[in-house]
């Protein structure tokens, strides 16, 4: 009987592992694809067969991709964007979920209900008021016109939420009576002990406005006001597209996520696990 159930054991963990790599393969492919493509000459792209391994390997795509467009703008656009994005989000995210963790006030679950909704409302439908607000501030193709409106997040308040909540409350009594306020407690206490939450967070964040398209490309007119992603639209033209350059382009842009995510992996799982979020 033992045997028996052994070896359903070792079936079913051997399916699942077939599984998560098929899985994993399908997502792997169009990134190889899009490296192979980056290193190719143009008439290779859509030869047939199609080759995986470019011969021969050139790197003048990634040359030409910041001689034809300014991508070195686009990268410090994307860059400062992000960046300053990600900086606000901590801050607001976690002054308001301290708040709705920690604070009691008369309707204070109600009010976090509320917020939370937010969430259903999809992007779409508040971009057209977000633009007019912008238009009479007149930040439109200005910095502040991508950064502040994106600068507070629904999402962001209700993971560090969880996360504040699995926090003693012992610690912040004894802070309390130590006649620390709300604001230090939250900057001496809560905040050093929530650095997976908040790592996993800024991951979160970071990746969203390092991808962002719609917003930048409604909220910028001038070249040099692009980002990333809006840059990389102009190589797709009606009748012809520069795939070398635009695959070119695509493998610089992903970089800075890839190297965020690498050196975040740890804080960003445990914060993930420990949030509720990863199905704990």
């Amino acid at each position: 009987m033992n045997r028996r159930i052994s070896g359903w054991t070792v079936a079913n963990v051997t399916l699942t592992h077939l599984v998560l790599a098929a899985a994993a393969f399908t997502m792997v492919v169009p990134f190889l694809w899009m490296i192979s493509t980056s290193l190719k000459k143009p008439g290779a792209v859509f030869q047939i067969p199609p080759s995986w391994v470019p011969d021969p390997a050139i790197l003048d795509n990634y040359l030409r991709a910041f001689r034809v467009m300014p991508f070195g703008r686009f990268f410090l656009n994307s860059a400062i964007v992000a960046s300053c994005v990600t900086l606000l989000q901590l801050i607001t995210c976690s002054l308001a979920a301290y708040a709705f963790a920690r604070l009691r006030f008369p309707g204070r679950d109600l009010l976090f209900l509320v917020y939370l909704g937010t969430l259903m409302i999809p992007n779409q439908v508040t971009i057209i008021p977000n633009f007019i607000l912008m238009r009479l501030l007149g930040w439109v193709d200005t910095y502040q016109g991508l950064i502040v409106p994106q600068a507070f997040s629904a999402f962001g308040t209700f993971l560090l939420r969880q996360f504040f909540l699995t926090i003693p409350q012992e610690l912040e009594d004894a802070a309390r009576i130590d006649g620390c306020s709300y604001l230090h407690i939250l900057w001496r206490i809560i905040l050093p002990l929530s650095k997976p939450a908040l790592v996993a967070l800024a991951i979160f964040t970071f990746l969203g406005q390092w991808n962002n398209f719609l917003w930048p490309l409604i909220m910028t007119y001038q070249v040099e006001m692009s980002t990333l992603t809006v840059g990389l639209r102009a190589l797709q033209g009606q009748y012809n597209t520069a795939w070398t350059l635009l695959m070119a382009g695509s493998v610089i842009s992903l970089l800075p996520v890839l190297v965020m995510y690498v050196f975040g992996q740890k804080y960003f799982v445990r914060g993930v696990t420990l949030t509720g979020i990863g199905g704990r």
